[in-house]
């Protein structure tokens, strides 16, 4: 039960930070690239390497896994609204930005949880 609970709390502050972070992010740039999305699960993917790093040298325990990997980490990334502002990227013709989405997405996301893994290693390993 303890589990569901932590889950359930590191989603309730993910999911408006998400939220909040998206707005905040979005005013500041006119273009049609979703930046605030981009942002969130760049951030999230650090956060998560950071944790995975620090809970595989043993600084972490499941419990933060839980908390801040899947609950936080889980509501602040959002896999759906990359996948539908892409989507509306290209119905839209702004097929550049729509591969440029997809491209430094997946790249920038896989760079992000490599180096919090990396900077937990150093840190904890």
């Amino acid at each position: 039960m303890i589990d569901v609970l932590l889950v359930a709390l590191g989603a309730a502050v993910g999911a408006p930070l998400r939220y909040l972070t998206d707005q905040a992010v979005q005013r500041h740039h006119r273009t049609v690239f979703p930046w605030g999305t981009f942002v969130v699960n760049m951030v999230g993917s650090l956060i998560l390497g950071l944790v995975t790093g620090a809970t595989m040298a043993s600084a972490g325990d499941h419990h933060v896994q839980l908390l801040l990997g899947t609950g936080l980490c889980g509501a602040l990334t959002t896999y759906s609204t990359f996948s539908y502002e892409t989507l509306r990227l290209t119905e839209s013709g702004a097929r550049f930005f729509a591969v440029a989405n997809v491209t430094a997405s997946i790249l920038a996301g896989i760079g992000s949880a490599a180096m919090g893994f990396a900077c937990a290693t150093a840190l904890f390993g």
